[in-house]
């Protein structure tokens, strides 16, 4: 990597940090046409790249920079956690959710139940609840099937009937499989409250778990008042605090909130985009 790509890198990451987002993507944009190769400024610009949705593009980013020298276990983290973000947002829900728990496994941190924690209530939506009673009809005419193909290669030549062969031991269902998920999903957004109590993302996904999964949105109200109480402008709770609010007939401080979360850094890991809010605003103000 020559100086200048090193310099124009430095100069666009300290730009990310001063807010100054359009420039610091242009300035990146250059940097890694000229070869930039340093983790850290790679991974800023994956995280730009990922705010501005271009969510195939910071995969790829990210792949790189896995092989990048220099990377910290801080990084790695870090990127594991990005990766997970862009996949989820390309449709690959369940490989962002297998690396970060193989990432947990090997080393537990904040970073991680933020993201899986997250991760998890998307998995366990009702709308993605799969069609049981179709799994389970298509699995015993498979079986069914399997059952009657080994008795007939299993029967003696000159005779009708075979005995029947002895089934193989079941295996789960469909059904049983997707209510031990769900069992293990709201074990761990619970492993995460205790692993810290203030943290106002860990508070907020398991407010939206019991909102969102469980639909019990008046179960889920505590868990958005701690994190707002914590994070004043988080995103996600002041849409869902609004939601109370119009329940309420409290219009007026549910478009409070809504303005204020308007204001507020949007993520690939947000429930509520800009453009999901900044409509139900219009709609409230007529």
């Amino acid at each position: 990597m020559g100086l200048r790509a090193m310099f124009k890198g430095n100069k666009a990451y300290r730009a990310h940090g001063n807010g100054n987002y359009e420039e610091a993507m242009r300035l990146y944009e250059e940097a890694m046409a000229e070869g930039l190769d340093q983790p850290r400024y790679m991974l800023s610009y994956a995280v730009l790249l990922l705010r501005d949705g271009q969510y195939a593009k910071a995969r790829d980013l990210l792949v790189k920079i896995q092989k990048s020298p220099g990377l910290t276990p801080d990084m790695k983290a870090e990127l594991f956690v990005d990766y997970a973000a862009a996949v989820f947002r390309l449709g690959e829900l369940d490989k962002g959710i297998n690396l970060l728990r193989r990432q947990h496994q090997h080393a537990p941190s904040g970073l991680v139940y933020q993201t899986l924690g997250y991760l998890l209530v998307e998995k366990y939506l009702p709308e993605r609840r799969p069609d049981f009673d179709a799994l389970e009809a298509e699995e015993a005419a498979t079986r069914e099937a399997a059952l009657d193909a080994a008795a007939e290669a299993e029967a003696p030549e000159g005779e009708a009937e075979a005995a029947a062969p002895v089934p193989a031991e079941a295996k789960p269902s469909a059904r049983e499989l997707w209510a031990q998920g769900l069992a293990e999903a709201e074990a761990f957004e619970r492993e995460a409250v205790e692993y810290d109590d203030e943290d106002a993302v860990v508070l907020d996904n398991m407010g939206q778990f019991i909102y969102r999964v469980k639909g019990d949105p008046a179960a889920a109200r505590e868990w958005f008042d701690r994190a707002i109480a914590l994070k004043p402008g988080q995103i996600d709770t002041l849409w869902f605090l609004s939601r109370y609010d119009l329940e309420a007939g409290e219009t007026a401080k549910a478009v409070e909130r809504l303005e204020k979360a308007a204001e507020g850094r949007f993520s690939p890991l947000n429930f509520a985009d800009k453009a999901m809010i900044e409509a139900e605003l219009q709609r409230l103000k007529g």
